[in-house]
């Protein structure tokens, strides 16, 4: 079967070097700390986990803000604060849509991170784990379901360029962007369902299904909109059935 022109771009741009960063936050200063895998590994999965029913940018930015109130993002530190201390700053500041909820999963995952890694998640991607592996260790985070864990597995294979053994696991994270081109494509039919969606990227490209990602939510996000799509600058124009 004939590689799909979305694998083709997707691969096409996961060989190309990312630069000094990957872009997260348009803050050049945020942006330089959610990068900093080094130091602050931890700012990088608890970002991640707050990506529930928000903007992606407004996930991102939680850490940073929760860094500027305490002036630090030692893990230790982020350990010392109680849940009363998360909960109150979460509603005070209205960073999430569900402040009480997430600030419980943030405190949490912090404790995870003290607790099973000794302050370093980082732990989790090192020594060129399995796909499965890490997948399966962001699982364990509470409030961390599939879609989460396999986008976050996926950002730190094909933007921070993180070896792992193999990236069979690493399946597309179907949100509306995604489903929208594939549905439009003609690569799944309409009103698919996000398992749909899964099984025909792992057809797509078996090695690593998740590869298509960021490029069908980049071009959802930017030329397929739900209204007046900008099909003329779309990269995939030429073969999209327009359905």
């Amino acid at each position: 079967m004939k590689e799909h022109i979305l694998v083709t771009l997707s691969k096409e741009r996961y060989k190309i070097p990312e630069g000094n960063s990957v872009h997260l936050l348009d803050d050049k200063e945020a942006n330089t700390f959610l990068n900093d895998l080094t130091n602050y590994p931890h700012a990088y999965v608890l970002a991640c986990i707050m990506d529930r029913q928000i903007r992606a940018e407004r996930a991102w930015e939680i850490p940073w803000i929760i860094k500027n109130e305490l002036n630090s993002f030692d893990i230790n530190v982020l350990g010392s604060q109680t849940l009363d201390f998360y909960q109150n700053l979460f509603t005070s500041k209205s960073l999430h849509r569900f402040n009480k909820s997430m600030a419980n999963v943030f405190y949490l995952a912090i404790q995870r991170i003290i607790n099973c890694y000794d302050g370093d998640v980082s732990k989790i991607w090192s020594n060129n784990p399995s796909s499965a592996s890490v997948v399966y260790n962001l699982l364990q985070f509470e409030g961390c379901g599939i879609k989460i864990a396999t986008m976050a597995a996926n950002i730190l294979a094909r933007q921070f360029k993180i070896p792992f053994s193999d990236y069979y696991s690493i399946d597309i994270s179907p949100d509306v962007h995604i489903k929208r081109v594939l549905e439009r494509t003609g690569l799944v039919e309409k009103n698919a369902t996000n398992e749909s969606i899964i099984y025909k990227a792992r057809e797509l490209n078996p090695e690593f299904p998740g590869i298509i990602d960021f490029s069908c939510w980049e071009i959802g996000r930017n030329y397929c909109k739900p209204t007046n799509p900008i099909c003329s600058r779309c990269p995939i124009e030429a073969s999209c059935k327009k359905i």
